[in-house]
């Protein structure tokens, strides 16, 4: 069965056409990755599917019954508690609950075994699971949302759809308001979702390690790939190399027929072989035109060198009115340090950054500056302070007073911003665009420490790998906050721990944090249990209880029967595949879509066995236990 099926769907929007006859297919449990150049189509799609947009021709099919859920823009600062207002999000629940108590008698088996089907008597579980890994403890799910801000927000509208666990999942960019914790916290999530999703993100990381599949939508068309986002530039980078080099091959053809034709056309004794090239020439394919993305570039200015170190913190302490957020500080930083904040939002990441930058004065302690040091703020805030009807030029002139128009632009330069984006209206930019003039202006002076608090929240994919890229030449200190694991495990030479109202070196890399918090959590769950009065030692099993045990693990000994026969039926596919594409004569007596095809089919076949041997390992340790 199909859970959603485009069949050359059009769509046009302004004049444009974002969809020209495009085609896709998503089974269930499938999880897609949906990429594209910005303004390529994307969440129009996604309105298409939501049925905000009529589409211009072709179909939308998705499986009859099939629960869809997508992320609201952000949801509305009401007086109703946050549990409940994801709950009251699945409405098919809330109908049900509401008919089963009120409606008609005939009716109340079908009823009750749609709540089964749905899970409605877990709701209440999940919803409380899936707010805590977004960062809401018990008590802040029982205030009203009115209470948070709108960052906050957009996670309760993140938390109404993943509560619901549909059967088809729109996510659009997940991650913009989330910190590494509760990013990290949502990727586990994703990998256990029983589901189908299509995913539109800009965190590499999220399109490499959740999603078996990407689908590129490129000049109205969808193409598939098998495998996350690298494999995806991997696959296309390839195929791109294969269309330049037969568009080579086809145009020394053409050229040396044509020579042929236009030396012996005009002879007699020539002119049926002349004839004959015509007709060939005629018959040869058209040269595909190559598109390439122009490579997004990043620079920083290359600053003076200061003795070090460029800032020391002694006993400080630092906070807001008569609250203190993070005391007894204890820090040093060096210029060719690159450190990434750690902890979950509300531990005082910012505060830190604010401090470190002269934004807030220390109310303890003392902080020293190296002398003649320059430091570069970044703030995600900071565009909501940008007159909408200036320029990136007017604020960059604003900036850089005694500069010259043409150092201001080379200025702009630097983060992508061209001629023609330079005088772009401010109102009329991209969250990109505006992210890049932020950028510019943070390291006009070329400081020799920059600090970046969510630079990346309206990049694409390509801005922040050549943000990465660009900190790996910086010759400057970087103080880095993101909730990007790929930016932070590219860029960052040693992390700190915000927790606790205390700043700490944290002696791991992401893998080891992961299993840090994974920890903290268990300890949580466990004191949770002992306030409760409940014990975390297993009661002593019982002869019956041991037999209906044997007997309950029956099916999953039958299960990993299973899987090791079907690991063995790909392995041996894999191996023949693979013997295949190692002989030379393969490639002169196959055709290249068939080579692609085993090369997808061994990508495909890794993916399933990866699957599989998760699975296998799963219940082996179950059997384990028992």
């Amino acid at each position: 069965m199909t859970v959603l099926a485009l069949r050359d769907l059009t769509i046009r929007l302004a004049g444009r056409t974002l969809l020209d006859g495009a085609n896709l297919q998503l089974d269930p449990g499938r999880k897609l990755g949906l990429v594209g150049r910005n303004g390529a189509g994307k969440s129009t799609l996604f309105r298409a599917l939501t049925g905000a947009l009529q589409p211009d021709g072709g179909e939308i099919r998705i499986a009859s019954r099939a629960r869809m859920a997508h992320v609201a823009q952000e949801q509305p600062g009401t007086d109703v508690s946050l549990i409940e207002t994801v709950l009251a999000a699945d409405t098919e629940r809330a109908a049900l609950l509401a008919e089963r108590e009120h409606g008609d008698p005939a009716r109340v088996a079908e009823v009750q075994e749609r709540l089964i089907a749905i899970g409605a008597d877990a709701a209440a579980a999940r919803a409380g699971a899936v707010l805590a890994g977004l960062g809401f403890d018990a008590a802040a799910q029982l205030r009203p949302v009115r209470e948070f801000s709108g960052g906050w927000r957009m996670r309760v509208a993140l938390a109404c759809a993943l509560s619901l666990e549909p059967d088809l999942l729109l996510l659009d960019e997940p991650t913009n308001h989330l910190d590494l914790e509760a990013t990290l916290w949502l990727e586990g999530w994703l990998k256990r979702f029983p589901g189908a999703a299509i995913i539109i993100s800009h965190d590499r990381e999220v399109l490499d390690e959740c999603v078996d599949s990407i689908a590129h939508l490129d000049r109205g068309k969808i193409t598939t790939y098998p495998g996350g986002y690298s494999e995806f530039v991997r696959i296309r980078t390839e195929r791109m190399a294969q269309q330049a080099a037969q568009n080579a091959k086809i145009v020394a053809e053409r050229a040396h027929m044509q020579a042929f034709v236009d030396r012996f056309r005009a002879k007699a004794s020539k002119a049926r072989q002349a004839q004959s090239r015509i007709k060939a020439l005629e018959k040869l394919p058209a040269v595909s035109a190559i598109v390439e993305d122009v490579a997004t570039r990043f620079e920083f200015p290359d600053p003076p060198e200061v003795p070090p170190p460029i800032l020391t913190m002694y006993g400080a302490s630092v906070g807001y009115g008569d609250r203190t957020i993070l005391r007894g500080l204890e820090l040093r930083l060096d210029q060719e340090d690159r450190v990434a904040l750690l902890g979950a939002n509300g531990n005082g990441k910012s505060t830190l950054a604010k401090l470190i930058a002269g934004k807030l004065e220390p109310r303890g302690g003392e902080v020293r500056r190296a002398p003649r040091l320059k430091i570069g703020y970044f703030d995600q805030h900071q565009a909501e302070a940008l007159d909408p009807n200036g320029t990136p030029l007017t604020h960059m002139q604003h900036a850089m007073p005694k500069a010259t128009v043409t150092q201001a632009r080379a200025q702009l330069a630097r983060f992508g911003l061209d001629e023609d984006r330079a005088t772009t209206l401010i109102k009329d930019c991209s969250g990109g665009e505006k992210a890049r003039l932020l950028l510019a202006l943070t390291t006009r002076d070329a400081p020799q420490l920059l600090i970046l608090d969510e630079p990346t929240n309206h990049l694409d994919i390509d801005a922040r790998e050549a943000m990465v890229r660009a900190l790996a030449e910086y010759k400057g200190a970087v103080v880095l906050i993101t909730h990007d694991p790929h930016m932070v495990e590219l860029a960052a030479d040693s992390l700190w721990l915000v927790a606790d109202g205390a700043v700490k070196p944290f002696d791991g890399d992401l893998a080891d944090y992961r299993a840090w918090l994974a920890g903290r959590a268990r300890d949580a769950r466990s004191e949770a249990r002992a306030a409760r009065g409940e014990s975390d030692a297993p009661a002593k099993p019982t002869a019956a209880s041991r037999a209906a045990a044997r007997a309950a693990l029956a099916p999953i000994r039958e299960r990993v029967k299973e899987i090791e026969a079907r690991m063995e039926k790909l392995r041996l596919e894999d191996r023949l595949l693979e013997r295949k594409l190692s002989d030379t004569e393969t490639y002169a007596r196959f055709k290249p879509a068939d080579i692609t095809w085993a090369n997808t089919r061994r990508a495909a076949i890794a993916d399933i066995m990866a699957k599989l041997e998760e699975e296998w390992l799963e219940l082996s340790e179950k059997l384990e236990a028992a």
